[in-house]
């Protein structure tokens, strides 16, 4: 707005030297003199850009993305069945590669950021002492995992026990 001002005073020619001098382009200053001579008694000195300007968020421009990240949490996701809280030991990297080769241009710290949106707690895999696990043991809980699914589609109930 100074440089405008200043543009606007030199009078004829003034709007290019003050752009020569400043560095500052011609339009902007044109828009900050356009500014000035309007009826706008306040400046709204909240906002940095206009309203619309800047990145838009990852959602608008893939709107695939968050079904396509909660679908390959879901197998996985951990949590107590009476809380909302929930919980994926997948790393965020592993996640995004996953994404990326679905075609998303994401990298770890958006699905981060989106996995806190959608209510999920990152949870690091703790290494324990434990005897040998079933060989099937993995198959049996996406088994489980996909009854659970198909009777929530049906509006069945799910009894959860954990012990």
């Amino acid at each position: 707005m100074v440089v405008a001002a200043e543009a606007q005073s030199l009078g004829r020619g003034g709007l290019t030297l003050v752009a020569r001098v400043s560095g500052i382009s011609y339009s902007t200053i044109q828009r900050g003199i356009r500014e000035l001579r309007s009826q706008k008694k306040t400046i709204d000195t909240s906002r940095i850009r206009r309203p619309g300007a800047g990145r838009k968020k990852v959602q608008q421009k893939e709107p695939r993305l968050v079904a396509d990240l909660e679908s390959l949490v879901e197998p996985v996701t951990r949590g107590d069945p009476m809380s909302p809280l929930r919980w994926t030991s997948k790393s965020l990297r592993t996640l995004a590669r996953q994404l990326q080769s679905m075609g998303h241009a994401v990298c770890y710290p958006v699905v981060g950021k989106l996995l806190r949106e959608l209510g999920y707690s990152l949870q690091a895999n703790q290494k324990t002492q434990e005897g040998k696990s079933h060989p099937d043991r993995n198959a049996q809980f996406e088994y489980i995992n996909r009854c659970v699914c198909r009777q929530q589609r049906g509006v069945g109930p799910v009894i959860s026990v954990d012990t």
